[in-house]
Formats: C-alpha cells, sequence, structure tokens
C-alpha cells in the first residue's frame, strides 16, 4: 500500500483509533442510567455511544430532556473518573504505528471529544503520552465538545497554517465528518467501533483494516 499524499502531521482519535476504550463507556453509560432508575443496556446496545459526545449521546440517542442530560453526564463522569477510565486497552501494533512514524520525523497529536485532563491521564498511563505534541479534547463544561471544535483547536495549538499534510486517523463518521468540517484529510480504521459503510457514506479520503496499514499507508511501507 503505497501513500499518494505527503502527511507530515498525524493527528489521532483515542476511543476506537489508540485505545479500545469501549469497557468503561459502556458501564459508565450503565452506571449513569441505573442510578435514573433507567434499566441498563448490554454492550451491543450501547456501543453507538462510543464516539459521539456525551451531550449528543443522552440528549439524541436518549431523548433526554436538558435536566436529565446533566445529570447523566455527571453520574457517567463520576464512574469514569472512579473506574471507567483504565477499563481499556491500547489496541495492537498501536506503540509501534507511533514509534515509527515519530521516528520518520512526523508530527503527531490527539484530537478527542473525551475531557482533555481525562484523555492525557489514559495517554500517560498506557505510556503513549510522549509521542503527542499537542493533545485536545473537550472542556469539563462541554464546550469545545464537537470533533470539528476540537480538531480547530488542536491545529491552532499546532499553529498549522497549511492543511494539506495534515491528516485525522479515527474510526467513526463524527472523525470523518469533523476532518471535512475543518478541510483536513482523514483515514477511517475499521478496527474501532465505526462501521465501513459510514466511513465510505461520509467519504472518507482512505479506509484501512489495521494499525499496520495506516503506516504502510503515511509512509509507504
Amino acid at each position: 500500500m503505497q501513500t499518494t499524499r505527503n502527511y507530515d502531521i498525524i493527528l489521532f482519535d483515542l476511543d476506537g483509533t489508540l485505545t479500545d476504550s469501549k469497557p468503561g463507556i459502556v458501564n459508565s453509560f450503565n452506571y449513569a442510567l441505573k442510578s435514573m432508575g433507567f434499566e441498563e443496556q448490554d454492550a451491543a446496545a450501547l456501543e453507538k455511544f462510543v464516539g459521539p459526545p456525551l451531550k449528543y449521546s443522552f440528549r439524541t440517542l436518549c431523548g433526554f430532556n436538558d435536566e436529565q442530560v446533566a445529570e447523566a453526564i455527571r453520574l457517567y463522569r463520576e464512574y469514569y473518573v472512579a473506574k471507567g477510565m483504565f477499563e481499556n486497552s491500547v489496541y495492537p501494533g498501536i506503540p509501534e504505528l507511533l514509534e515509527k512514524l515519530k521516528s520518520s520525523g512526523k508530527t503527531l497529536a490527539v484530537a478527542t471529544s473525551k475531557i482533555m485532563a481525562h484523555a492525557r491521564q489514559i495517554l500517560e498511563h498506557f505510556k503513549l503520552a510522549h509521542y503527542f505534541v499537542v493533545i485536545a479534547g473537550s472542556n469539563p463544561d462541554d464546550s469545545r465538545s464537537t470533533k470539528g471544535e476540537v480538531l480547530r483547536y488542536c491545529l491552532d495549538e499546532l499553529h498549522i497554517s497549511r492543511k494539506d499534510g495534515v491528516v485525522l486517523v479515527g474510526d467513526t463518521k463524527y472523525d470523518v465528518i469533523g476532518a471535512r468540517e475543518v478541510g483536513i484529510d482523514c483515514i477511517g480504521v475499521l478496527y474501532g467501533y465505526g462501521t465501513q459503510e459510514d466511513l465510505r457514506k461520509e467519504n472518507a479520503t482512505y479506509i484501512v483494516e489495521t494499525a499496520e496499514d495506516v503506516g504502510r499507508l503515511i509512509l509507504g511501507r
């Protein structure tokens, strides 16, 4: 697999791209639902909640009103900070991919809808934080929570003026949509939580199956 573009700056999504965080996210959602008197859901039913901002998930996917959304987010984070954050694992091939990209002179950053402090804690826990010059995420008050907003912040922190050498690596349609909003390419990965159908529908620039494929696409080897 040979790349047709020379990407110098690679932005990574976190959940479903660098780490498999579904167990902690599912448990956090179920804690919130149960605490509010709703029935717990199985992992398959809650998979759609992995990726979108929390406010969107609770309002649009659960049908909660503003008051319920605020309480659900508070409860979700209560469990997530105590336990869920580290009910998580690094995907196979990710440390090797980051090492290869970094040693090839690429600039790496993270852009996630997760709270920025939580993202840093997770990356530090898994000894991945040192690969990234910027770790961008949302604020605790849920400002800067959409993928497009986080990507704009990330690009600003990187002092990027030209976007033709920038690419986002992500696993869901929200990554592709956010990348399109800020005018950068997106590599969709199939090992995360999105579907090939959604990635194709949103016109991901490339779609690959593994972390190794990401490296081959960017580096040509």
